[in-house]
């Protein structure tokens, strides 16, 4: 129904040159602060823009409404010199005291918005807010605007990746006037305000047309004034298709002119009707969790045991993309800070059974845990994947005992309950930093792994705070050696997510964390 409709409308002599998108979710909001998914951050791309972005088709950090900037000596400023003439959707002007007003509404976020499912990656990144239970970890220290067109940040503590992190959607510069009319960050639920639902207003090459939350279907319409590239296309219509299946066939019926996370049974199909496939350099990890807190996997040689029962090729063959490598650590080999020397474990089915037998859990049951019905770029084909690696499990002699849920109920069931054993999940880079890897996975106890080791989390954040990245990257190489000896989980692959277009579809450039604009798309005749 959803894309039958946008697909109507070009029959009925429309001459608007519109580019349809299709994605596995609608957006979670419009308010791109208030997100922290893949699929609202691809609407908000083309909506806003940071004062950092990134090269195109790379993950180094690259000047967009900034032109420049410059870091003090001890790592605690950062002067920016910013675009002038750019202006907000609204025809609010972007500079100096914009940029200090985006600062300051983030920092003074309301308690009751302090929360992951909220502010995620403020405050992951930035430790703390100016109220709350951890403003005394708040490392944000005030922004100056010292000119029209230059504005000054201060922390109060070094973080090497703070350039890298205001790539994140997140941190995208919104209009203070349509903030101030529209948003109201006190909200009981601020996803559903006017401005996150009605009114987003940016600086990017597209600005808001209308959002059927029924359908999930957004409308973007071509921003004329826009400062850099206008967009190609009148509008973009971005819709929601669950299944990788379901996306093949709205592609080959014409119904969407592109679409994300091709199924890896659909890519060589599509080449050969013609479509287009196009790559990103892999960007994630998918590993299988260990959940300490049940037994057995709090010893480690069960852990050692399931780790060496594991063939990844054969896992890949049977559930990922081809082009995918396996994992031997929680870091792509693209992130600073991977090492070639962590411990390795090779798959070897009989040092998994002598394993087993030394640990007393020979014929041991173990719960699995595996997400059904979602399709993840480091996860393309989840019940694929359970199903290779249960029966590798089986063979060494463990009896496993599947538990499945829908997506929205596996990740508080995985990330925030005991009620769990081993567990497929993964994660994609949002910008060129180690901790997003590291600090995410294992930087603070949590019940997903059950395992509290303080000496670990000293260890990852210790790199954390220091001035530069040549600085940090022989201690993240060290934590990278430390974890895989500890063995929280094993890594298991790094996908190679894949998208596919229609023949006439030109000028989509990827990118390995998706910051991926459509300005310079074109839809031929």
């Amino acid at each position: 129904m959803l894309v039958g409709c946008a697909d109507s409308e070009r029959g009925e002599g429309d001459d608007r040159n519109t580019f349809v998108f299709a994605g596995s979710e609608a957006p979670k909001t419009l308010d791109p602060f208030y997100a922290s998914d893949g699929e609202t951050f691809r609407v908000t791309r083309q909506l806003y823009e940071g004062l950092v972005g990134t090269n195109p088709g790379e993950v180094t950090p690259a000047p967009l409404l900034a032109e420049s900037w410059e870091q003090s000596e001890d790592g605690l400023s950062y002067e920016f010199e910013l675009k002038s003439g750019v202006t907000f959707h609204d025809g609010t002007p972007f500079d100096a005291e914009a940029v200090c007003a985006n600062f300051d509404r983030w920092y003074n976020t309301p308690e009751n918005q302090q929360t992951d499912d909220k502010a995620y990656y403020y405050g992951k990144l930035f430790r703390g807010f100016a109220t709350g239970p951890t403003a005394d970890a708040a490392i944000y220290g005030g922004c100056t605007a010292d000119a029209e067109t230059t504005a000054t940040v201060t922390l109060t503590s070094p973080f090497a990746g703070f350039i890298a992190a205001l790539s994140l959607p997140a941190f995208s510069m919104q209009s203070p006037t349509a903030l101030e009319e529209y948003q109201d960050d006190a909200a009981d639920n601020v996803l559903t305000t006017d401005y996150s639902t009605q009114h987003p207003t940016g600086t990017g090459p597209f600005q808001f047309g209308a959002w059927d939350q029924g359908s999930g279907e957004v409308r973007l319409e071509r921003y004329d004034d826009y400062w850099g590239d206008v967009a190609q296309v009148d509008e973009a219509i971005i819709v929601q298709i669950e299944s990788p299946r379901g996306r093949a066939d709205a592609l080959r019926n014409g119904e969407i002119d592109g679409f994300d996370l091709v199924g890896p049974a659909d890519v060589a199909p599509l080449q050969d009707d013609g479509y287009q496939i196009e790559n990103r350099d892999p960007f994630n990890i998918l590993y299988l969790g260990f959940n300490q807190a049940q037994e057995p996997f709090g010893d480690i040689r069960v852990r050692q045991a399931i780790a060496h029962a594991i063939d990844k090729e054969a896992v890949i063959a049977a559930s990922m993309p081809e082009g995918t490598l396996p994992a031997d650590q929680f870091v792509p080999e693209l992130v600073m800070g991977y090492a070639n020397d962590v411990t390795q474990y090779e798959y070897d089915p009989e040092l998994a059974e002598q394993l087993l037998a030394e640990a007393g859990a020979t014929g041991a049951t173990i719960t699995f845990n595996y997400p059904t019905n979602i399709s993840r770029p480091y996860m393309p084909q989840p019940e694929d994947t359970f199903n290779a690696i249960r029966s590798q499990l089986e063979a060494v002699g463990l009896v496993v005992e599947p538990v499945s849920n829908e997506w929205n109920d596996y990740i508080p069931q995985v990330q925030a309950t005991e009620d769990h054993g081993i567990h497929l999940l993964g994660w994609t880079g949002d910008y060129d930093d180690t901790d997003n890897f590291l600090g995410v996975f294992f930087g603070q106890q949590s019940q997903e792994f059950g395992f509290d080791d303080p000496a670990l989390f000293e260890e990852i954040a210790a790199p954390r705070s220091l001035p530069s990245p040549e600085e940090q990257e022989p201690l993240y190489q060290q934590v990278n050696r430390d974890v895989m000896d500890l063995l929280p989980g094993v890594p298991i692959a790094s996908p190679v997510p894949s998208l596919a277009f229609a023949p006439e579809v030109d000028g989509y450039q990827t990118s390995p964390v998706q910051d991926e604009v459509w300005n310079n798309v074109t839809v031929g005749e």
